[in-house]
């Protein structure tokens, strides 16, 4: 193919971009942080809740089998949020007066920990995804040196040389994928986060109007 034969002539601008690794990543507090967007590892409550100090009982809200249900259901991106918010509603419109805060204070809470359990996983997974492909940046970064002073050498095999020539190249392309993917991965959690201050706001609302 001819592109690969192009490439066999310049095994080491195949991997310009690597060098850079991680260009794209914010400055902050973590050097080795791969994202635009600010590490953030722990959301606090005040930061989605606006609704007033819970009660000490809507930390119980894992013990309630109905609420922890909701909870799984609500936090999942596959439902749509406008689908999760009327949920709140309908869920808040069917409990006694009596009870309607304290188990919707409880909503609160269960989702705020699930949530940012959740999330504080992902970004977790994206460090280790990033460590992952530093370290293949440098495995690369070597295979380019090492086929160059092999296209140096006059004696050298041509067999071998196009054969690790086609596998840096290979490699460099999987290597740029998983860049592009870790670059839609670091939205997750700030889809996370705009998602769980949507839903403490639909029952802040739910609240409001009782």
């Amino acid at each position: 193919m001819r592109w690969l034969s192009l490439a066999r002539l310049m095994p080491a601008a195949a991997v310009a971009a690597i060098a850079a690794w991680p260009a794209f990543a914010a400055q902050g507090d973590d050097p080795d942080w791969p994202c635009i967007q600010r590490k953030v590892p722990d959301l606090s409550l005040g930061q989605i809740w606006t609704g007033g100090e819970l009660p000490q009982t809507a930390a119980d809200w894992s013990k309630d089998a109905a609420i922890s249900a909701l909870v799984t259901e609500l936090s999942a991106r596959r439902v749509p949020l406008p689908e999760a918010q009327q949920k709140i509603k309908s869920y808040a419109e069917g409990l006694p007066e009596g009870e309607r805060e304290q188990r919707m204070t409880m909503l609160v809470q269960g989702l705020f920990d699930h949530m940012n359990r959740e999330r504080s996983d992902v970004i977790a997974g994206i460090a280790r995804y990033a460590h992952r492909q530093r370290d293949m940046a440098t495995l690369l970064r070597q295979e380019a040196s090492a086929v160059d002073a092999l296209r140096a050498k006059p004696d050298s095999n041509p067999n071998e040389l196009a054969v690790r020539s086609d596998r840096l190249v290979f490699q460099t392309r999987i290597f740029q994928e998983r860049a592009e993917s870790l670059s839609f991965v670091c939205e997750v959690p700030t889809l996370i986060e705009q998602r769980l201050y949507a839903l403490a706001k639909a029952i802040a609302e739910t609240l409001k109007d009782q």
